[in-house]
Parts: structure tokens; sequence; C-alpha cells
């Protein structure tokens, strides 16, 4: 797979399904369930990293359970990192939440995230009808949807084992699509959910609000979560340069001011 840095910049503020993927129609009652999702004044938006959290780490338990019987599964490097990672890109507003658990094949994405309903869907939407609570999502094992809380589009990128890595993205507006991922950084295996914020939903921009959401929700996690920051470094300029120097100074600052650094909560 190759890794083309103009392409992979080009996707970054994405708000359109892309021309080439190939397209599906959500199952009716995903669609019945998004609909409710997206619709929902639910003031408790928080559970969308709950789930998402839950969802990383029952795919870390799977690889790990795999390597009892393959040892090789695991791979080697960061890939064998078995970890969460949670990065921040307060400019186009995306929040990204990354595994290296089992990943997910095409088929994977097509059946787990938009065609076959499962038996936990039809009755989540029943419960919600009746004046159910949206905070109960996760028990009928359709978590991932909450993320249409705070997003309008939504990307996930993964990589499973036994096949290419895949991007499925949907603006959650009754369908979904899905291509061969030639533009993102090759993952080696895992997951990668990308959620492009609503502009109310800002606040999840905001270091000190995920890892105070983190330290709640990871309580019963037993992987470690990385939280991707940023951290200012000031840069003395000698007052007798020349404005070029100052100039070049000044980029320098602008370069330090977003290097990036990981918080293990």
């Amino acid at each position: 797979m190759t890794f083309d840095v103009r392409r992979e910049s080009e996707s970054i503020s994405r708000k359109t399904l892309r021309n080439s993927a190939e397209k599906f129609e959500f199952q009716a009652e995903v669609s019945r369930l998004m609909d409710i999702i997206i619709n929902s004044l639910y003031s408790n938006k928080d559970i969308f990293l709950r789930e998402l959290i839950s969802n990383a780490s029952d795919a870390l338990d799977k690889i790990r359970f795999l390597t009892l019987t393959d040892k090789e599964a695991l791979g080697e490097g960061d890939t064998a990192k078995l970890e969460i990672q949670i990065k921040l890109d307060k400019e186009n507003k995306i929040l990204s939440i990354r595994d290296r658990g089992v990943g997910m094949t095409k088929e994977d994405l097509i059946k787990n995230l938009g065609t076959i309903a499962k038996s936990g869907t039809s009755a989540f939407v029943e419960k919600m009808q009746t004046g159910g609570d949206l905070n109960l999502i996760g028990q009928f094992g359709v978590g991932f949807y909450s993320v249409y809380l705070v997003a309008d589009y939504v990307e996930v990128v993964s990589k499973h084992n036994d096949d290419k890595q895949y991007v499925w993205e949907s603006k959650a507006d009754g369908s979904f699509a899905i291509s061969e991922d030639t533009w993102n950084e090759p993952l080696g295996r895992g997951t990668e959910i990308k959620l492009h914020l609503r502009d109310e939903a800002k606040e999840y921009l905001e270091e000190g609000k995920l890892k105070d959401l983190v330290k709640k929700y990871s309580e019963f996690i037993n992987f470690p979560i990385y939280l991707w920051a940023t951290k200012e470094v000031d840069v003395e300029v000698p007052a007798d340069e020349e404005s070029s120097e100052e100039e070049e100074s000044s980029k320098f600052y602008a370069l330090l001011s977003i290097l990036s650094r990981s918080y293990c909560l």
C-alpha cells in the first residue's frame, strides 16, 4: 500500500462521500436507529466516547485471544502494542480514536456497520419509541452509532490481518460507502474512527474534558489509553538578530508549538 501525503491531506476535512467508493444503503432498522440518534435532544452526549472505548477494548481482547492459538497474529513492532490512542485535530474539528485490535475486513464493515442489523437494533428502536433511555445503547450492541450524537460525518479506517485496509464512511443520510484505503497512513492492524464534529460539539476537542471523560469511562478497561495533545515551547529570539532571522525563529516557534506528546491515562 502506498501512502500519498497529498491525498491524505485532501481527505482530512472531507464532508462528502468519495466518488470512487462502493455505495450501500443502510438496512431499514439501522436507518431508523440513526434517525432517532441524530434527532435526539439527549443531553449526555458524552456516552459516545464510552461506547468507542468499549468497542476498542473488545477489539483488543479479540486479537489477544487469537494469539493463544496463532502467535503470529499479533504482528511485530507498533502493531503488537495493545493500546488505544485518542487524537485531536482542532483546526479541522476531527476527533480520532484508534486501537490495534483485530480490525475488520471489508465484509465485516458492510455487515457490522450497516446492512445486517443485529437483533439488538430492533429491540433498541422499540425501546426508544416507548420512552427508553439513550444511555442504554451499548447494552443492545449498537453503541457505535452514538457517534452521530456529536458528528455529522464519520470515517472508519480498518485493517484486518486477512484483508486490505478499507475505509467506511457515512453522513448518516441513509447510505454509507466503502473504499480500499490508499490515502490514510497504513494501520498495520486495527481500527481508527475519525469523527468530524458538529459545531456544537467542539467541546470534545478540549484536552481537559477528554482526559476527564477517559478517566471516567476507562475504569474497567485493561489496556493503556493515550491522549495525544499539544505542547507549547517558548523560544527566545536575540534582539540584535536580523528581521529575516527573526522570521525563521518565528516559524521554528510555530513548529514547536504543535509538537505532539502523549498522556497515558
